[in-house]
């Protein structure tokens, strides 16, 4: 099968990659940064939307350059392909929530999405299966609310955001493509994103909750971020929202707790909300905004969770 991937260099990205070319699949990754260094093989970024196999024969990954945003030659890649998987998007966690990085989070998720499916409307054959990445945040803050994929969204920026990315997503349909739309939680690894943003200060023994400690979080491990993508990928009968957690919620002094456990270090160290909103605006309220989110769609299809609980995924990630 070939695989086309954006945001492919990022941290579920590369992950995926590397995962479906060690089955022997035909990856292509575009990253909008050329790659930005070593791929997860060791190969080399490519310029100009050229191929980069070529620069290093042992990476698997053909390598293209390029602004998803934008069309450009990369998008005959992502037409031929078999399975089109879209990752791209700024991430919402790197500073405070300007007008102007509101406006950057919304462009980089809706106007790649509809340069995607605007290439598969012009295309003579298509891609069978589109999958394309949403987030948890698509239900705003629920209190203790279960969330299931049927569950509606919620109103704040977040939510509005899942909703219009989902919605862009959707409008393949009708050219005939399968799309799911992977609602993911906080994806945990060692090297990026809100782990190890976290780690540093809870291997000093001076972590603790993100805000209250009652608020539900939503976690998933790296393994399974990958693992459920290969779901929507390879299950020809999922279609529509795909709820990206672990089956086991937690609680965020649960969360704090369990990660000083698996460290050996004291975890009694709050960051009050108050200070989360003082430090990083409308954006330090989202970290933690309370989402009880259940797999359904992935409970009923038969996955069986590579890691279960959140132990077992944090002890997994942390002793790589």
């Amino acid at each position: 099968m070939k695989v086309f991937v954006t945001g492919a260099s990022g941290l579920v990205g590369s992950a995926l990659c590397a995962d479906l070319a060690g089955q022997g699949h035909d990856v292509v990754g575009l990253s909008r940064r050329g790659r930005g260094g070593e791929s997860a093989r060791g190969g080399k970024s490519a310029r100009g939307g050229k191929s980069a196999r070529g620069e290093n024969p042992a990476d698997p990954v053909r390598w293209l350059s390029g602004d998803p945003c934008q069309p450009g030659p990369w998008l005959a890649e992502a037409r031929s392909a078999d399975a089109v998987v879209h990752l791209a998007g700024e991430s919402v966690a790197s500073g405070r929530w300007t007008e102007a990085r509101k406006r950057e989070l919304v462009r980089s998720r809706l106007d790649s999405t509809r340069t995607l499916v605007g290439g598969f409307a012009t295309a003579d054959s298509r891609p069978r299966v589109f999958v394309c990445a949403s987030a948890c945040g698509y239900y705003g803050a629920r209190g203790e609310e279960e969330l299931l994929e049927s569950s509606a969204p919620g109103d704040d920026f977040l939510a509005r955001l899942c909703v219009d990315w989902e919605a862009e997503a959707d409008a393949a349909r009708a050219l005939g493509l399968r799309v799911v739309s992977l609602r993911f939680g906080v994806v945990l690894a060692r090297r990026g994103g809100a782990l190890a943003t976290m780690l540093p200060a809870f291997r000093l023994g001076l972590g603790g909750p993100l805000g209250p400690a009652r608020r539900w979080f939503p976690w998933l491990g790296l393994d399974d971020a990958v693992g459920l993508l290969r779901l929507a990928l390879e299950n020809d009968s999922l279609a529509g929202p795909l709820n990206g957690v672990g089956p086991s919620p937690v609680r965020m002094g649960e969360f704090a707790k369990t990660l000083g456990r698996v460290l050996r270090r004291p975890a009694f160290l709050p960051v009050p909300e108050a200070l989360l909103a003082l430090a990083l605006g409308e954006m330090g309220a989202s970290l933690v905004p309370g989402q009880r989110v259940r797999p359904d769609v992935a409970l009923r299809s038969g996955y069986a969770f590579r890691h279960p609980t959140l132990e077992d995924a944090l002890r997994s990630e942390l002793s790589r």
